[in-house]
């Protein structure tokens, strides 16, 4: 893969990653509970730091890397709004919104990461920041199911 492809494909998860850490200071602002809202701003420093790293990798191949969110999230994150004006920002609303999110953002690092040409020294960094998005969609879905 050309540095430029590997670039594109870092700044897809950059952009992603962005939006998944608003979409979380969106839900730790919405939250009824404080654990919950502890919890999901600390989903969104972990989201910082990801995409920190990805934007780092972007640098050292001699990008410019991406630092705003997307569009397209900007319009979920107003769905959202609301959808939670309507539902009383209920937390098990916000929790199924964010498990989406985490479906998502999931399929998003599997699918660089499947990718055979993804430059190999930007793979371990793909890989290390998918080991955290991996283990807050874990989280966010086992705390899914417990309010079920």
């Amino acid at each position: 893969m050309s540095a430029d492809s590997t670039i594109s494909t870092l700044n897809s998860l950059i952009k992603t990653t962005l939006d998944s850490m608003k979409g979380f200071k969106d839900a730790a602002e919405d939250a009824e509970s404080t654990q919950f809202a502890t919890l999901f701003a600390d989903f969104a420093r972990e989201r910082s730091q990801v995409a920190t790293s990805l934007q780092t990798e972007v640098t050292r191949l001699g990008g410019n890397p991406e630092d705003d969110s997307s569009f397209l999230a900007a319009a979920h994150r107003t769905f959202m709004d609301l959808k939670q004006a309507f539902t009383g920002k209920d937390d098990k609303a916000i929790i199924q919104e964010v498990e989406r999110g985490e479906d998502y953002i999931k399929g998003k690092f599997e699918a660089a990461l499947n990718d055979a040409d993804l430059d190999p020294s930007s793979r371990s960094v793909v890989e290390q920041a998918f080991q955290s998005v991996k283990a807050g969609h874990d989280r966010a879905s086992a705390l899914k199911h417990s309010l079920s």
